[in-house]
């Protein structure tokens, strides 16, 4: 919209105004009259921003979209003041000292504004505030935020704006960006002469400082990478306030009032300066239709909106990718387009600054002692300026396209960062990594050393995947970059993972993380000559998502590919496709398998065969996890995994068989004998008589002398409900361990009362004493870093469990008013999936179950099998993001496995019903009765 056309607007808009004043006489400061002029603004509003949300469906203009409501806000606040003048105040000739200038800044300062956008406004002074000007700006503030509008304002004369500028640099920014709106046009004419003589000039390296560690701040604070699964689209990194940045920068640094100012000014190509528009167009529209849709000033793209937005936005599903994920894809390509801009900008900037040098610096910087360019030993193509590798000449990879991947090997070996002229020249020279590049055997020996860095492989193999090479090298991984999996697993895209999974191997080799990761740290020295093999596993492990077929299956494909033109024998390429083939089997079976079940570690040595293939899955498998994102790893995967793998080594050498684990139970029980010496003899016999051999080779003896202390001192003062914890800080887990009557419904209560307390119940451990009695053990995640803290939460909860348990608490009640659905579940939906299998074990049948996620499931889940008569020997429970995996090892009430499959039809569809909300809602409300009739018997 023109100037001329939102003048017009407004004049239409402010004789409306007089138009209802009129009907009431004329004078528009009665109360009456307001009111209807407000009913009418609003409608207005109302209605502009219909026609920009029409517009923005049709034409898909971000920009154009937030410069229409910029433009109707023009036209509103300029039809108020007007209005305000002429009805409300009555006045026709103002005095030199009552004259003031309207002026936007910050966003609406740059002519553009999103539906929730802040409105900035700044009352700009001849001298001092009068009483008309102080009432002017009311009325107009008042009538803004009457209207529902959110309003930034200041009211100052010419001399405080310019002093506060130099002091704050938030302030300066914001005037940077002021437009003229209304009023007075000469204030602001003078204002914007002084700003520029007095604040801009000769302060520009202190302006662009504060910016850039403003941006960094920010950065930290929203999350430092741009790949985070739900980016916030203003502040995170990538977003439009790091464009506006650069803007802010430019504009300061070269006086430019347009960014079609930066491509005259040689800053910016045509080709790069119409990256900078689409980048901000595209942001611009996703915002405005964030905004839209939630009605609100919402700037973080969560889960539960992302749908919607793809939606509005006109994204399809293509097969192996959902319509939300393409969306996503596109939305992290432009996060990176944006960082892109930021290298060239800044490029250009530091050129700029070298040139603006004093001529005497200029002479200091030619001298031998204080040259910035050095050599590079073993090369005349590449050059260090100020530590930073550059290229010695524009041509450097137009000769030898090889020297693509060699100045980040250069830049690993000598631990160098990259010059923006270097990082622009590449991106600039793309095209030259083809076919014949790719089958380079020396490029690869160069990728692979890169990879396979001793230093710190994931830094130079994340500037060439922001750069663009490792893509176009490796193409099955450009396939991958930018790609996030709506869940909410996963914290980062597929190509941050794959990165962040290296750096983890990484640094476990370095000693870094040698007390979190003992184990893999023991491995690694053993493994030297197949440091290639674990490298390029964990650099491919992934790389087949986001198609139909089975990312695992396919990725090993890809790795049989790949793997020759990386230089591996045929040997060490079948090694590497069979652990992404297989990098989820470890973890699915450490996690969702009973690891003291014979069968659970004869099935995993079947699928895995050597103790190679062990020690390497091992170690792939931590560095997969820990890589997912913060919190996903902790102590209690990381014991579950040590136990896997030494059970596993323990059969592949020979040392696990039935007869072994009999002569392991009765050794077992003897240790526990011996530790209870202190015990009168025919006490700890009758107490260690009570156990079965499952409790004894599933616990650890020091555990279980603490059990039996704990059950003596319970019997002892006939407390037949109790509860006692233990916190593991290593494993980030506390053990919650309860004795009471053995009851059906027991482990459901118990998940309940947890659940309602907030825990998260990462698993349980369910065992019965020949007398009568269970024992349960329930492992929640830690949520306290100090002993102590996390010593009287975990009390707190076994009080509620006790209290439950004998009937003061009422579940359905405390399900009620405590739990709270986890933010952004709404947002997914998961098949209920419901398999019984008789083959895992040799003594159960293993039901498990997977859904989506929600306060209480897990008691439902428990109290459900109950009341289908199954006895519950173990449970293993795993989230994953919005998705619950519970496994359940059961037997039928008589000890046997479900063979019968009329039954195994009614608890698969029962267990459903229970996984999509049709069960019974109060699956746990008999239980405190029951129990108090137990503990009363």
């Amino acid at each position: 919209m023109t100037a001329a056309q939102t003048q017009t607007g407004s004049d239409t808009l402010h004789a409306e105004l007089i138009a209802i004043a009129d009907r009431h006489g004329g004078d528009g400061s009665g109360h009456a009259v307001r009111s209807e002029v407000l009913a009418h603004l609003k409608s207005v509003l109302a209605e502009d921003r219909k026609r920009a949300e029409k517009q923005l469906f049709e034409d898909g203009g971000g920009i154009a979209c937030a410069q229409n409501l910029s433009d109707d806000m023009d036209r509103m606040i300029r039809a108020i003041y007007d209005f305000a003048m002429e009805r409300v105040f009555r006045v026709t000739n103002l005095s030199r000292g009552e004259r003031l200038a309207l002026v936007a800044v910050g966003g609406y300062g740059r002519a553009t504004l999103a539906p929730g956008s802040d409105i900035d406004l700044m009352f700009v002074l001849p001298y001092k505030q009068t009483p008309l000007g102080e009432q002017l700006a009311e009325y107009i503030l008042y009538m803004l935020w009457d209207l529902g509008l959110t309003v930034g304002h200041a009211t100052r004369s010419i001399d405080e704006c310019i002093r506060l500028s130099k002091a704050d640099t938030t302030i300066c920014t914001a005037i940077l960006d002021m437009r003229y709106l209304y009023g007075e046009r000469s204030l602001f004419d003078e204002l914007e002469k002084r700003f520029q003589e007095e604040v801009v000039q000769n302060s520009a390296s202190t302006f662009i400082q504060a910016k850039l560690a403003e941006r960094d701040a920010r950065h930290k604070r929203m999350g430092e990478t741009r790949y985070l699964v739900e980016p916030n689209i203003k502040d995170g990194k990538g977003g439009l306030r790091d464009l506006q940045t650069l803007f802010w920068i430019a504009k300061y640094f070269y006086r430019v009032s347009d960014r079609t100012d930066l491509i005259r000014k040689g800053v910016l190509s045509r080709s790069e300066y119409n990256l900078f528009v689409k980048c901000e167009d595209f942001l611009w529209a996703v915002r405005c239709h964030l905004h839209f849709m939630t009605g609100k000033a919402e700037e973080r793209l969560g889960f539960e909106v992302q749908r919607g937005l793809a939606d509005r936005l006109g994204y399809k599903s293509h097969p192996g990718l959902r319509d939300v994920e393409r969306f996503m894809k596109h939305y992290f390509l432009i996060a990176k387009d944006v960082g892109d801009l930021t290298r060239i900008i800044c490029a250009a900037l530091e050129e700029e600054e070298v040139k603006q040098a004093p001529a005497f610096n200029r002479f200091l910087q030619t001298l031998p002692f204080a040259r910035r360019s050095q050599k590079i030993q073993g090369t005349h193509d590449f050059i260090i300026e100020n530590k930073r590798i550059n290229v010695a000449a524009d041509d450097v990879f137009r000769n030898d396209p090889v020297n693509i991947i060699r100045m980040f090997w250069f830049a690993d070996r000598d631990g160098l960062d990259f010059h923006p002229d270097a990082l622009q020249l590449i991106r600039r020279s793309l095209k030259l990594i083809n076919s014949t590049l790719r089958n380079d055997p020396r490029a690869n020996r160069l990728f692979m050393d890169i990879l396979t860095s001793r230093k710190d492989p994931a830094l130079n193999l994340r500037r060439m995947n922001e750069a663009g090479v490792l893509g176009r090298f490796i193409p099955d991984f450009g396939k991958v970059v930018a790609m996030m999996q709506f869940n909410m697993y996963h914290h980062f895209t597929v190509d941050e993972h794959l990165i962040r999974s290296v750096d983890v191997l990484s640094r476990i080799e370095r000693g870094i993380l040698k007390e979190e990761h003992p184990l893999a740290s023991s491995l690694l020295p053993d493994l030297e000559a197949h440091r290639r093999v674990l490298y390029a596993a964990l650099f491919l492990h992934d790389i087949a998502k986001g198609r139909p077929k089975d990312h695992s299956v396919a990725g090993a494909e890809v790795a049989e590919k790949l793997c020759p033109r990386l230089g591996f024998s045929a040997q060490e390429t079948k090694l590497v496709a069979w652990l992404i083939r297989d990098h989820l089997t470890m973890s699915t079976v450490a996690q969702s398998r009973d690891l003291s079940d014979r069968k659970t570690i004869e099935d995993f040595v079947a699928s895995v065969q050597t103790v190679l293939r062990l020690k390497l899955l091992v170690i792939l498998t931590v560095c997969d996890i820990r890589a997912v994102g913060p919190g996903v790893w902790n102590g209690w995967k990381g014991q579950l995994l040590r136990t896997l793998y030494s059970e596993a080594e323990l059969a592949m050498t020979g040392g696990f068989s039935e007869i072994n684990r009999k002569e392991r139970a009765q050794m077992a029980r003897e240790e526990l004998l011996e530790r209870l010496s202190d015990w009168p003899e025919e006490e700890r016999a009758a107490y260690v008589g009570r156990h079965y051999d499952n409790y004894l080779l599933s616990v650890h003896v020091d555990d279980q002398v603490r059990h039996a202390e704990f059950i003596r001192d319970s019997l002892g003062k006939d407390r037949k409900l109790a509860t006692t914890v233990k916190t593991n800080h290593f494993q980030a887990i506390t053990e919650i361990t309860v004795l009471a009557p053995d009851h059906p419904r027991l482990l459901s209560i118990i998940a309940a009362a947890c659940s309602s307390a907030g825990a998260k119940i990462d698993g349980a451990h369910v065992f019965t004493t020949s007398d009568g009695w269970a024992l349960d053990t329930i492992l929640i995640n830690r949520e306290f870093e100090d002993d102590g803290d996390e010593i009287r939460r975990a009390t707190r909860i076994g009080k509620m469990i006790e209290a439950v348990l004998a009937g003061r608490e009422y579940v359905p009640d405390m399900l009620a008013n405590k739990m709270k659905q986890r933010r952004g579940l709404k947002a997914f939906s998961i098949e209920p999936s419901v398999a019984i299998n008789n083959t895992l074990s040799n003594r159960f049948s293993v039901i498990e179950v997977e859904g989506l996620d929600r306060p209480g499931i897990l008691s439902e889940i428990t109290g459900a099998l109950s009341d289908l008569r199954l006895d519950i020997h173990s449970a293993h429970i795993t989230t994953f993001g919005e998705k619950v995996v519970d496994t359940f090892y059961v037997t039928d009430l008589t000890g046997h496995k479900l063979t019968d499959p009329s039954r195994q039809k009614r608890i698969r569809r029962v267990l459903e019903d229970v996984l999509q909300g049709r069960g019974d809602e109060n699956p746990v409300v008999q239980v405190s009765a029951g129990l108090a009739r137990s503990k009363a018997g």
